[in-house]
């Protein structure tokens, strides 16, 4: 790996991009980058624009939250090419820029959770922390993580899917199907989303309508499930590759009706109970499941799984599974970790030593495969 001659290694920390989650993404990367260890690492930001634009500057964050003078700042973007190993002016593009030891994503939703950045990361050679392409599309998509999940026998909530097309000539039928596989009250949301962006609660069928009609604005795939009455809303961390540990499960006390986004991250009265009180034999099947479930969707290096545990009988139901969560220093994995004992900055490098460690392990393969004689030559 490429050192710097004060032999730190070369972080880029790369947010924003072209997602509804565009906003969240920028307070994560700030604590990000103001947590690494100068002393470890040298850290170069790099920003994307809401409309696909890619610019590195230590003032990127800031670029990004004020919009100002974007269309003066130097484009750049991270070449496919492994040679490069990191980012290329396009005033430039034989020249070799940035190099480029480790990448910390911190890009959520849409074009950056969901394994299109991460297939970029691939090509370009360069480690990367967090799920690979796999495990990063399937838990983007939450009805394909449900699928996976029911056959590794993990509980899930009841639930239905549809696409837009097949809504668009179907109405009826659907919204029939959905009454009578599953009962109101019913969540509905777009299958590739996160920060509760286009999530509606619908208690009946002209609530239901309108929920189908918001949630199409994001996706052409919508998931209805079945609301679970008395629920208790359970997050837990995961932490690994091979041999993935899990932290202490943490309950999230809503402000609203239900953990939208306005309740995340805009009224502030959201309240988490940390750690979430059980009888340990239940701390132990919530970690447990969490497990599996990162296992289960090929996950690597982090992943938040999210529960629905009723208040009666503490039964369980998977929710979902965040690939690249939110990473403020208050956010819920991070505050998790902390509850078990890692601080945010060990957090940070244990990340950054899985991501090393997974690349260097996959560098052992082989990639090229000779043939006892040339069949393809004429």
């Amino acid at each position: 790996m490429t050192k710097n001659k004060s032999s730190k290694i070369t972080v880029g920390v790369i947010f924003g991009g072209r997602s509804a989650e565009h906003q969240v993404s920028l307070v994560s990367a700030a604590s990000v980058i103001n947590a690494l260890d100068k002393n470890k690492y040298r850290v170069i930001p790099i920003g994307i624009t809401p409309d696909g634009k890619w610019l590195s500057s230590s003032d990127a964050v800031k670029l990004l939250r004020t919009g100002k003078r974007l269309d003066i700042q130097p484009e750049k973007i991270l070449t496919p090419d492994p040679s490069h190993k990191g980012l290329v002016s396009f005033d430039r593009p034989h020249h070799t820029g940035e190099r480029l030891d480790v990448i910390f994503p911190v890009l959520h939703g849409s074009f950056g959770e969901d394994g299109t950045v991460q297939g970029l990361f691939e090509l370009a050679g360069i480690p990367y922390v967090g799920a690979g392409v796999l495990g990063s599309s399937v838990g983007m998509d939450k009805v394909v993580t449900k699928q996976l999940c029911e056959r590794e026998h993990i509980p899930v909530t009841p639930y239905f899917w549809f696409l837009k097309n097949d809504y668009r000539k179907q109405p009826a039928k659907i919204i029939a199907n959905i009454e009578k596989k599953l009962r109101y009250p019913c969540f509905v949301k777009p299958a590739n989303s996160g920060s509760s962006v286009g999530i509606s609660k619908a208690h009946d069928k002209k609530e239901l309508l309108s929920a189908i009609e918001l949630a199409l604005h994001y996706d052409r795939k919508i998931l209805v499930e079945r609301g679970i009455a008395n629920a208790r809303e359970i997050e837990v961390s995961v932490l690994g590759n091979d041999e993935p540990i899990a932290s202490v499960p943490g309950e999230i006390i809503s402000s609203n009706e239900f953990y939208d986004y306005d309740a995340k991250y805009v009224d502030g009265k959201s309240t988490a109970i940390i750690p979430a009180r059980f009888p340990g034999t239940i701390v132990k099947k919530i970690q447990t499941l969490a497990i599996r479930t990162f296992k289960a969707i090929n996950c690597s290096g982090m992943g938040r799984v999210d529960f629905l545990v009723t208040k009666r009988s503490n039964t369980i139901y998977l929710n979902e599974i965040n690939t690249i969560p939110g990473f403020t220093s208050i956010s819920m994995y991070p505050k998790l970790w902390e509850a078990s004992g890692i601080s945010y900055r060990e957090l940070l490098d244990r990340l950054i030593k899985l991501a090393i460690e997974r690349f260097r392990e996959k560098q052992q393969l082989r990639t090229v495969y000779s043939p006892k004689s040339d069949w393809y030559k004429e």
